[in-house]
């Protein structure tokens, strides 16, 4: 598995998954997939509560046993997922810490391995017949637009200028950047932000504003401060404690209340492994279908594990899809480096206290595009897969959990457990569609047919 042939494409020709280039220009690629990945990996872990460092550290072990897993075949790169932030604000909202959040991620991720496992055995096809397109971007939807009160009750309102600057920056470089740099969109956003940041505390001073240690009293703070980048180590492992007390690297608690305010991320990685597995197989010219279940395996045992020791949740990343796409290199010896820099990132601790020290308004900006762009991923599915609304059963079976996931509608099982927002959404989703699926009435007759 480790021999890779060594080629000199010229200026287009691809570099297949089982080539790499001269190990020189093999490492520039190594961390050019690392710069295609960090702004994600970092901002996700910070949102969730979670440490950035923990996280990239695990995204680079997990990266290489994604790659082991799947023999190679399949060059992609593990980061921290964004499928599970809904869920995870959800925990926090209803009184849980960090290990409630990691204990619920932990049972997800030996969930999602579990399908992969029935995929790799019982075909791809098992994917479709339970969670058509239909299902899978109603609940992609609903997890990114039920986002839409954390933006508003914590990032936004630390400082709203410089989200809305960050914001407008972040949506300008997606779009109007070349190539890469177009890629790279949330990393230069929260360089971008905090630049400003640190300008508007020279030039306006400090801000009053509520912060999510002030106990929801405004004060005055610093919008950039870097107290606890002085005391951090250049060389280490991740250590200290969380904003909620919880050590960085902690063992998970497990609540079935809280594993099911997650348990619907699991759609959501479903389709998006299945999709990055399809995007590579139809770049380097090769049926990937063999390796489907182990991707998706892999994606859950990674998980599974970085939550052990309080890390975040992964999934493989479009943003190193397309890094591929426009250097048409494919060799998973790039990123076979690109894991190596990352644990060695991780063992930063200084570098991760600089990302920690990321301004409120700056994480603001970021994360209402990209919380938006989580939900519009559920309307790209549907469009692709031609989903057909003037169909009753598309409108009317999926309508009802939307609007329950997106508006936090409870259902009281008993008196100590019930179900809500996503969770309850996305049961609504499943059931209600399957339940009229494949059946229709006629207009003048009200005769029910079933449809093939």
């Amino acid at each position: 598995m480790f021999k890779w042939e060594v080629v000199d494409p010229a200026p287009g020709e691809p570099v297949a998954p089982h080539q790499r280039l001269p190990w020189g220009r093999t490492v520039g690629l190594g961390a050019q997939h690392v710069v295609a990945m960090f702004g994600a990996t970092f901002v996700f872990p910070i949102v969730m509560g979670l440490d950035p460092n923990l996280a990239i550290m695990f995204s680079g072990l997990c990266t290489i046993g994604f790659l082991l897993i799947c023999s190679n075949k399949v060059p992609s790169y593990l980061g921290t997922s964004a499928s599970f932030v809904a869920g995870v604000a959800a925990i926090r909202a209803q009184g849980g810490d960090s290990a409630d959040v990691t204990g619920a991620i932990l049972i997800a991720g030996v969930v999602l391995a579990a399908v992969g496992v029935a995929v790799h055995f019982a075909g791809s096809g098992l994917i479709h017949k339970i969670l058509p397109p239909a299902v899978t971007g109603a609940v992609v939807m609903l997890i990114g637009f039920n986002l839409a009160p954390v933006v508003a009750g914590i990032y936004w309102p630390q400082d709203q200028w410089i989200a809305l600057a960050t914001a407008a920056f972040m949506v300008c470089a997606a779009v109007l950047l070349p190539g890469f740099w177009s890629r790279i969109a949330v990393f230069l956003a929260l360089i971008f932000g905090y630049v400003l940041s640190f300008v508007a505390d020279k030039t306006f001073g400090a801000i009053t504003s509520v912060t999510p240690v002030s106990g929801g009293e405004a004060v005055e703070h610093d919008r950039v401060s870097w107290a606890g980048v002085k005391a951090a180590d250049w060389i280490g492992f991740p250590s200290g404690d969380l904003a909620d007390g919880v050590s960085v690297v902690h063992g998970p608690s497990f609540s079935m209340t809280f594993i099911l305010l997650v348990l619907p991320g699991v759609i959501a990685l479903i389709a998006e492994n299945t999709g990055h597995v399809k995007a590579v197989a139809e770049m380097t010219g090769e049926n990937l279908d063999p390796y489907m279940g182990r991707a998706i395996a892999a994606d859950g045992g990674a998980t599974a594990l970085a939550s052990l020791f309080g890390g975040s949740p992964t999934t493989t990343y479009a943003e190193n899809i397309g890094v591929m796409g426009a250097t048409k290199v494919y060799s998973t010896a790039a990123y076979y480096v690109a894991g190596l820099v990352a644990i060695l990132l991780g063992l930063c601790p200084k570098f991760g206290a600089i990302v920690n020290a990321t301004p409120g308004g700056v994480l603001g900006g970021i994360t209402v595009v990209l919380y938006g762009m989580i939900g519009l991923v559920g309307a790209k599915i549907w469009v692709e897969n031609r989903v057909d609304f003037g169909n009753p059963i598309n409108m009317v079976g999926l309508a009802g959990g939307l609007i329950a996931g997106i508006g936090g509608v409870t259902l009281k099982v008993t008196d100590d457990f019930e179900l809500g927002g996503i969770a309850l959404g996305t049961i609504m989703v499943i059931v209600f569609f399957h339940l009229v699926k494949g059946r229709s009435v006629d207009a003048t007759s009200g005769e029910v047919t079933k449809l093939l």
